[in-house]
């Protein structure tokens, strides 16, 4: 569905941006990945899929970074038809004991540089008359949690960003919508749920259902593959009309 189209996703060499990346790939899609930790196995992975992949490991708190991030997805391979907004950091602390650095490192990476991307990914879109751009926000895009005020705020903007995007666009070939997850079970929260296990003399199965219990009434995590899915649709044609939507894939947690 995706051959001979281009996507760029942030924050793509593990989790979330990495299940993205791969289902674009199997619909055919060249990827440009980013993010840190391992490379080498995130591209033999997307290769194996037989697409072309390139990596480019932009900051994602500097702008000039990640303008000549998009600027290498075109000398790559020609064009940048589809934005994937996916990388983030989070800290948790009350406000009156944040730390400010991590405030603002937060709000950066999480909100700032989905602007930047977006604002430097735009133009050549809407010269082809047809682009994508989808951000992951997150379920704390649409309702909060204590002690996460700036993963929340920067959250909210996200969705905020989106809709401006989608209606500043609304007459054209691109979209661009927002994906909210509830608990997704990347490596980082599987660290999670076995700290949680062992802390309480639990099982592994036992201290899953504590954690998604606390929000998640399906108590069940959501997958990056299913993420994925939800990707390869808001590209594909039946979505040409959905615009500026946050759509949360999270157990039933914003329903309640």
């Amino acid at each position: 569905m995706l051959k001979g189209k281009t996507a760029l996703v942030t924050g793509s060499t593990s989790g979330i941006g990495l299940g993205i990346a791969k289902s674009l790939a199997a619909q055919g899609a060249n990827i440009v990945l980013n993010g840190f930790g391992d490379v080498e196995g995130p591209l033999a992975e997307i290769k194996a899929l037989g697409v072309q992949v390139s990596y480019h490991g932009a900051d994602m708190s500097k702008p000039t970074e990640i303008a000549d991030m998009v600027q290498h997805a075109h000398t790559t391979f020609g064009s940048l038809d589809i934005l994937v907004n996916n990388a983030g950091i989070q800290h948790v602390a009350r406000i009156e004991n944040f730390p400010v650095d991590r405030w603002d490192a937060i709000l950066a990476i999480n909100l700032s540089s989905a602007f930047h991307a977006t604002r430097a990914a735009l133009p050549t879109m809407l010269a082809k008359n047809w682009g994508r751009i989808i951000n992951v926000a997150s379920v704390h895009g649409l309702v909060a949690s204590a002690e996460k005020s700036a993963y929340v705020a920067a959250k909210h903007g996200v969705v905020g960003l989106t809709k401006v995007t989608a209606l500043e666009n609304a007459t054209t070939g691109v979209t661009c919508n927002a994906i909210c997850p509830g608990w997704v079970l990347t490596p980082l929260v599987q660290k999670q749920v076995d700290a949680k296990a062992a802390a309480l003399g639990v099982s592994n199965e036992q201290a899953t259902k504590l954690l998604l219990g606390e929000k998640e009434p399906s108590l069940q995590f959501t997958t990056p593959e299913e993420l994925g899915a939800l990707a390869v649709f808001l590209c594909s044609s039946a979505a040409n009309n959905v615009r500026g939507v946050a759509w949360n894939m999270d157990g039933g947690w914003t329903a309640q």
